[in-house]
């Protein structure tokens, strides 16, 4: 089982644990930072643990101050790319064939004799980051950081803060608990804590013994609940429904109580607003805004009332930025240059999120976002993208070669040499 400590310039005393994929342990996903690798090791396909360790790193060092002499590498500072995971690299839990080729043209199996970072920006959650990470390196025999991963619950880590006690929703079992708590929630409560206190609570929903045994028994009655995240897609719409329901029409997030004017409850934040998803079925599926859109309606309908509710992940600006400031860093480190890369190619399959995200933060950004929509998502032929992306092509491969033979083509043109 591989398992070792690496350290990589121009960050003294800065370490990572590198851990194999096939075998991991749980000491050593506590650790931070780290790298996953897969279980043959950093030699054969898809080299990326140079990419990874860098990224890594700079994750653990966004907004640093400290100076450092920049190491030899191949690796291009003038672009990087932005990955969406689902529909671009991974459709129904397996690789799509190209997003392996793909991934070996960045980690320097081309024509231009360099690398090219990237960092994976997505809406997906119910697991942390580090999960994430596992997941993609099994699944595409990849070197990967979880500083590499900005999901769409990603930056509710900064809400942790503001709220004491907050019921998180969605994903599979206790893993968004344990996310929740990950980011330092200090009380974290779920639905099914909820339904143990009072099994009425969904008529037609009742606890397997699994559930009973992880679900936390609490009085409700002597509860507030200051917040509700969904962290991930809802497993059960009826019951998650009902709970929020009854959460935004009580008075200060006390259950069993109504407040007269239905609006006295709790805030509810979305980890991102898909209203659809690719999958391994041939059409697409409803996700978190299709939860979102049928709360709101369904919150006019009892109470008359408009419901405002608040998202993160794609299209919003903030993961945008926390990408640009992750890259920046990384740059700093690794070539004495405190500015983002020039360019980031965001690759995505869906119109709405993706290449919305990203031709919106392109207007706003100082360096210049430059969106690719695929065919192997959400997109498909025939239909016309009500946002319009810089580039369409058939396969992350192809987002790849078409980005760096521009890339290419710009360097000639200005005299650049592309080996740097």
């Amino acid at each position: 089982m591989l398992t070792d400590t690496i350290s990589f310039p121009p960050i003294e005393d800065h370490f990572l644990r590198r851990i194999s994929s096939a075998h991991p342990k749980e000491d050593g996903l506590a650790r931070e930072p780290s790298v996953i690798s897969h279980p043959r090791g950093s030699v054969d396909i898809n080299d990326g643990l140079e990419t990874a360790a860098t990224i890594g790193l700079a994750c653990t060092r966004v907004g640093s101050t400290a100076c450092h002499t920049p190491p030899v590498t191949n690796i291009t500072d003038r672009y990087a790319f932005a990955f969406d995971i689902d529909g671009v690299l991974i459709r129904g839990g397996e690789p799509i064939p190209q997003a392996v080729e793909a991934l070996k043209v960045l980690n320097g199996q081309n024509d231009y004799g360099i690398k090219a970072p990237y960092i994976f920006v997505t809406n997906g959650g119910g697991k942390t980051e580090k999960e994430r990470c596992l997941d993609l390196s099994r699944q595409l025999d990849l070197d990967v950081s979880p500083g590499q991963f900005i999901c769409g619950h990603t930056p509710m880590r900064e809400m942790a803060e503001l709220y004491k006690t907050v019921l998180v929703v969605g994903g599979e079992g206790e893993k968004c608990r344990l996310v929740a708590e990950g980011y330092g929630f200090e009380d974290v409560v779920t639905p099914g804590d909820i339904i143990k206190d009072n099994n009425a609570t969904t008529p037609f929903r009742k606890l397997t013994e699994d559930e009973t045994k992880h679900s936390r028994l609490r009085n409700f009655n002597e509860i507030e609940i200051d917040a509700i995240f969904v962290f991930a897609d809802s497993r059960d719409w009826a019951g998650d429904q009902q709970i929020i329901l009854d959460l935004l029409m009580s008075k200060r997030g006390r259950l069993g109580t109504v407040s007269p004017t239905f609006d006295e409850g709790p805030p509810v934040f979305f980890s991102h607003n898909d209203v659809v998803w690719s999958t391994s079925h041939e059409l697409t599926r409803i996700g978190m805004g299709a939860l979102r859109a049928s709360l709101e309606a369904m919150f006019k309908a009892v109470t008359g009332k408009e419901l405002r509710t608040t998202a993160f992940g794609k299209p919003q600006s903030g993961t945008f930025h926390f990408a640009t400031r992750l890259l920046q860093q990384w740059r700093k480190d690794t070539h004495a240059i405190d500015k983002p890369p020039d360019t980031v190619y965001f690759v995505g399959d869906t119109p709405e999120s993706d290449i919305r995200g990203a031709n919106d933060f392109d207007l706003e950004a100082d360096n210049h976002w430059f969106s690719i929509l695929v065919r192997t998502g959400v997109f498909k032929d025939g239909t016309t993208p009500k946002y319009v992306p810089a580039a369409t092509v058939d396969s992350v491969l192809d987002a790849v070669n078409l980005a760096m033979r521009r890339e290419h083509d710009k360097s000639l043109h200005d005299g650049v040499l592309v080996s740097e």
